[in-house]
C-alpha cells in the first residue's frame, strides 16, 4: 500500500541506553509504510550523554507536550517510568515493567508487550521445550515480564535467579499470588540450575556494549535448552556455547519481532503482519552484517 501525504504521521520513539543499533525503528517504520501509514520514530539514547534514569521525568514531559503519539521503553527504564505515566494496562501492571506507552489525548498509559513477544518466539522456536523446571536469570522489567508469560506457558517451576534479593522475592511473591506457589528465587546460579531443564536470561550481559556470559560457562550444558532476550549481537556469546554444546536455542530476535508486532498493533491500532515483520527483520540483522565486512 502507498503512502499518502494526507496520511496522519505517527511521531514515535525509542527510550534507553546503548540503544543505537536497535533495530526497532527500521521495524515500526516498514510496516507502517506498508499498511499506508507515515511514521517517525526516534532514537533516544541516555549513553550519548551520559545520562541515567533521573532524567525520565524532563524526557516524559517534553515527549508530552510535544506531542509522541507512543513509544518503546528499554533498560533501564522499564520500571522507573512507571510513576511518570497516567495509567498501566492490566498486563504492566501486573508485571510490574512497562515497554510501550500509548498517548490517548494528552494520557500517557503504559503497555508491556515483552512478555507476549517472547511466548510468540519461543512457542515458535521451542513447541516441545521441556518446562519441568526452568531458572530464569533476571529479574528486571524485562525478566519479569517473562517470567509471567512462561508460568502461563505452563512452566512448572521457576526459580528466579538476580543479584538483588528484595527484587527476586518481590517477583515471586507477585507470580505466586497469581499463579499458584510455582516459583521460588535464588542468589546462587549454581544451585539454582541443578536439575532445570530451561534456561532464560533476562539481563544485558551479552550486548555490544557489554559482552561476556552471564554465568559461568561450565553451567552451559546439552541438557538444557536456552532462551536469550538479547539480539544485537543475534548471536551472543551465551548462544554460541550453548549451540556447540548441543543445546537447543531460542535468539533475542524472535522476542524482538514479538515486541515490535505488539507494540506497532497498540501505536497503530492496525493489526501486523507478523511474517512481514519477521521478514524485515532479518534482512536487517543480514545487511547489518554484511556492513561489518
Amino acid at each position: 500500500m502507498s503512502v499518502t501525504q494526507s496520511a496522519p504521521k505517527l511521531l514515535l520513539g525509542l527510550i534507553g541506553s546503548g540503544i543505537q543499533q536497535s533495530l526497532t525503528p527500521a521495524m515500526q517504520e516498514m510496516e507502517a509504510s506498508h499498511q499506508g501509514l507515515r511514521v517517525h520514530y526516534q532514537i533516544i539514547d541516555l549513553d550519548l550523554r551520559k545520562l541515567g534514569v533521573e532524567v525520565l521525568p524532563h524526557l516524559v514531559d517534553s515527549m508530552r507536550t510535544i506531542g509522541f503519539s507512543g513509544f518503546n521503553v528499554t533498560f533501564p527504564c522499564k520500571q522507573a517510568i512507571i510513576p511518570l505515566l497516567d495509567e498501566l494496562s492490566e498486563e504492566a501492571k501486573a508485571m510490574g515493567a512497562v515497554n510501550t506507552v500509548i498517548n490517548r489525548d494528552g494520557k500517557l498509559i503504559g503497555h508491556n508487550t515483552d512478555g507476549s513477544g517472547w511466548s510468540m518466539g519461543f512457542k515458535n522456536t521451542l513447541p516441545n521445550a521441556d518446562l519441568t523446571k526452568v531458572v530464569l536469570l533476571g529479574a528486571g522489567g524485562a525478566g519479569s515480564a517473562i517470567a509471567h508469560a512462561a508460568l502461563r506457558l505452563g512452566v512448572k517451576q521457576l526459580v528466579i535467579v538476580d543479584t538483588d534479593s528484595k527484587r527476586c522475592e518481590n517477583l515471586m511473591n507477585d507470580l505466586n499470588a497469581l499463579y499458584g506457589n510455582r516459583s521460588t528465587y535464588s542468589l546462587d546460579i549454581r544451585e539454582a540450575i541443578v536439575g532445570a531443564t530451561g534456561l532464560i536470561h533476562a539481563t544485558p550481559t551479552g550486548m555490544t556494549k557489554l559482552p561476556g556470559l552471564p554465568l559461568p560457562e561450565e553451567l552451559i550444558t546439552k541438557n538444557l535448552w536456552i532462551s536469550e532476550v538479547v539480539y544485537f549481537p543475534i548471536e551472543t556469546e551465551l548462544l554460541k556455547i550453548a549451540k556447540a554444546r548441543g543445546c537447543a536455542v531460542v535468539n533475542g530476535g524472535t522476542m524482538a519481532v514479538g515486541q515490535a508486532v505488539g507494540a506497532f498493533e497498540l501505536f497503530t491500532g492496525k493489526k501486523a503482519d507478523t511474517a512481514r515483520v519477521e521478514a524485515h527483520f532479518l534482512s536487517l540483522l543480514k545487511k547489518n552484517e554484511e556492513n561489518k565486512k
